[in-house]
């Protein structure tokens, strides 16, 4: 599929403020499964220096200073996006991951490490990792797929525009959260059972027409697939109607804008913008 996605950020400051460096994460993941058909990133006023770099985690960074202070920043992003994957499942595990209990183990185990700690180690969230387990009788993929489904159904989706997460635990007992809420709980879910996954934030068309919003989702480390997308949300594995921008162990490390500010008693309003088009 194809998708045509117009992103704007922008900020406005109730004085004039001196910007420190920002981070912005709206460039496209290029893999096997996204092509990059185009893409243009505008930023104003224009930065005193920009860079483009990798970040620790692998993701595209464009990073911007400014030299003189500013009462407002607005950023937009235009690209355009090829999907590639049809099929969810186009891979075969490796003979020793089809056991959750296997599945983190191997070669690649110390890189994966971080992506295995758990942030607050909830025995709610475990026992719940446990008991999906135990119905799939503790098979990898299997247990993936029923956790993004149990996710769907018994987690209500409710739209927060801003705000961190809610940490695992608190959007398991409130039974609601917002998708960045709900793929904290997916991603430690699976850590509960040592598989390694990380935090995605990026961009899911749904149906129009809109209003849309940045959408975040999972993704579990499967040897023989490689990082592999699944949405809580929508309970299902992510193939090619997701363009994610980021990936990172924490949200924090996928966020599309990060940086801060220097100013007196500064007030600031936030709006963004999100629309596309898709041609199938």
């Amino acid at each position: 599929m194809r998708f045509k996605i117009r992103h704007l950020t922008h900020y406005t400051f109730s004085a004039p403020v001196a910007l420190e460096p920002h981070d912005l994460r709206l460039n496209p993941r290029l893999d096997g499964a996204h092509r990059c058909l185009d893409h243009e990133l505008l930023v104003t006023p224009a930065p005193g220096m920009r860079t483009e770099m990798l970040d620790e985690e692998g993701n595209h960074v464009t990073r911007v200073w400014f030299h003189e202070p500013v009462q407002e920043l607005r950023i937009e992003a235009k690209l355009s996006v090829q999907t590639l994957r049809v099929n969810s499942f186009d891979f075969v595990l490796d003979s020793n991951a089809d056991r959750i209990a296997d599945a983190s183990r191997g070669p690649q185990s110390a890189l994966l490490a971080p992506y295995r700690l758990r942030a607050g180690g909830s025995d709610a969230v475990q026992r719940l990792a446990r008991e999906i387990a135990a119905g799939v009788d503790d098979r990898t993929v299997p247990f993936l797929t029923a956790l993004a489904e149990r996710l769907r159904r018994t987690v209500r989706y409710e739209l927060r525009e801003s705000g961190y997460p809610f940490t695992p635990e608190e959007c398991l007992a409130r039974g609601s959260g917002s998708c960045r809420d709900q793929a904290v709980l997916f991603v430690d879910a699976c850590r509960a059972l040592g598989l390694a996954a990380r935090f995605v934030s990026g961009y899911h068309p749904v149906p129009e027409p809109g209003p849309y919003y940045l959408h975040a989702w999972a993704e579990v480390f499967l040897p023989g697939g490689g990082w592999r997308g699944f949405d809580p949300t929508g309970g299902l594995a992510v193939a090619d109607r997701h363009v994610p921008l980021a990936a990172a162990r924490y949200p924090s490390g996928a966020a599309p804008v990060t940086g801060s500010l220097r100013g007196d008693a500064v007030q600031t309003e936030l709006k963004t913008e999100l629309d596309w088009t898709t041609d199938t």
